[in-house]
C-alpha cells in the first residue's frame, strides 16, 4: 500500500506546471498539503528520517521548488512597487467576481468573513509584513485586540471607494500598516495610519520605507485627537468600542461639516456607524463584509 505522503510527491514531482508563476493558488494549496506530513525540524518525528529519509528529501525539494517560485514572484511585484510603478502583476490576481464585486461565490476561500485566503499569502510575501517584538501592546479597556483586515475585503474597499492619487486613506486603528500600504501602492492615494502602540507604528513605518511609498505615514497618536483634516476616506475595523467609538465618530462628524467625506467599516462597528444620522449608506451592510458610508450634504 502506497503512503500518502508517497503518493503525493509522485503527483507533484509529475505537474510541472506547478511552477510556473500563474499557478499560485495551486501551489500555496500543495504547500499546504506537503506541510501536514513532514516535521518542522528534521528528526521530530521518530524514525522518520533513518526510515524514510529518502521520501522526506524529495517531499523537502518539492517544497524548496515551489517556494523558490513563490519568492521569485513576491519579488517581482515588490521591486515594481520600490520603483514606483503599479503593481500590475498583483493586480490582476484579483478576481473581479470574488473580490470587487463579491457578488459571485468563492473561488478559493471565503468571500465574506474573517478568513483568510491565498491572497493574504500573496500580500504578505510581497509587503513582508514583520510582528513587533517581544512585550505587552497597551490596551485600554474599550480598545479591541488587533487583528488584519483580510487581503480581499482590502481589494473591496479599493473597489467601492475608486481611490485614486488625489484621496487620502486614514486607517484609524492602522496596526501594522496593511490597510494604507496596500491601497498606496495599488492606487496611488495616499495613506495615514493611526495607531497607538508605538511598536506596530515602528513595525509599518519601516515596511513603508523598504517599499518606497513616500505617500504613506504612520503616526503614533490616538485617534479621538489625531489630525484628521486630509483625509477623504477614512477606514475602521472595529479598532474600539463604547465611548471611544462614539468620541471617534463625533471627531469624524465635525470633519464631515467642512467638506465630504466617505468611511468605511468592517465588523461589527458597521452597525453602530449605520446608525449615524449624518451618514448615508451606500447599500445595506452585511455582516462580514466592507460597508461604505457617506457623509450627507
Amino acid at each position: 500500500m502506497i503512503d500518502p505522503l508517497e503518493r503525493l510527491v509522485w503527483q507533484l514531482e509529475d505537474e510541472p506546471s506547478l511552477l510556473e508563476p500563474d499557478r499560485l493558488r495551486e501551489r500555496l494549496a500543495a504547500l499546504d498539503r506537503l506541510d501536514a506530513y513532514l516535521p518542522d525540524i528534521p528528526g521530530a518525528v521518530p524514525g522518520a528520517e533513518s526510515n524514510d529519509g529518502g521520501l522526506y528529501r524529495r517531499a523537502r525539494a518539492v517544497c524548496g521548488r515551489l517556494e523558490a517560485v513563490n519568492c521569485e514572484l513576491y519579488e517581482g511585484i515588490r521591486c515594481e512597487i520600490q520603483r514606483g510603478e503599479r503593481p500590475e502583476t498583483l493586480l490582476r490576481w484579483i478576481d473581479s467576481s470574488s473580490v470587487m464585486d463579491e457578488a459571485a461565490g468563492p473561488i478559493n476561500g471565503p468571500v465574506s468573513g474573517m478568513g483568510y485566503d491565498y491572497l493574504d499569502e500573496l500580500v504578505s510575501g510581497v509587503f513582508q509584513f514583520e510582528e513587533p517584538g517581544g512585550g505587552d501592546v497597551r490596551r485600554e479597556v474599550e480598545m479591541v485586540f488587533y487583528q488584519p483586515t483580510p487581503a480581499r475585503h482590502i481589494f473591496r474597499l479599493m473597489g467601492l471607494t475608486a481611490l485614486d492619487e488625489a484621496d487620502v486613506l486614514v486607517d484609524l486603528g492602522s496596526g501594522l500598516g496593511h490597510v494604507p500600504l496596500l491601497v498606496s501602492a495599488c492606487t496611488g492615494a495616499g495613506g495615514i495610519g493611526i495607531e497607538l502602540e508605538a511598536s506596530y507604528v515602528g513595525c509599518a513605518r519601516e515596511c513603508a520605507q523598504r517599499l518606497n511609498l513616500n505617500k504613506v505615514r504612520f503616526l503614533e497618536e490616538d485617534a479621538r485627537v489625531a489630525d484628521l483634516s486630509i483625509g477623504t476616506v477614512f477606514y475602521l475595523y472595529s479598532p474600539f468600542v463604547g465611548t471611544i467609538l462614539s468620541d471617534v465618530l463625533d471627531r469624524l462628524r465635525r470633519e464631515a461639516a467642512t467638506r465630504r467625506i466617505r468611511i468605511c467599516t468592517y465588523g461589527p462597528c458597521s452597525s453602530v456607524v449605520a446608525d449615524e444620522p449624518w451618514l448615508e449608506a451606500a447599500a445595506k451592510p452585511e455582516t462580514g463584509r466592507i460597508a461604505l458610508f457617506r457623509s450627507r450634504d
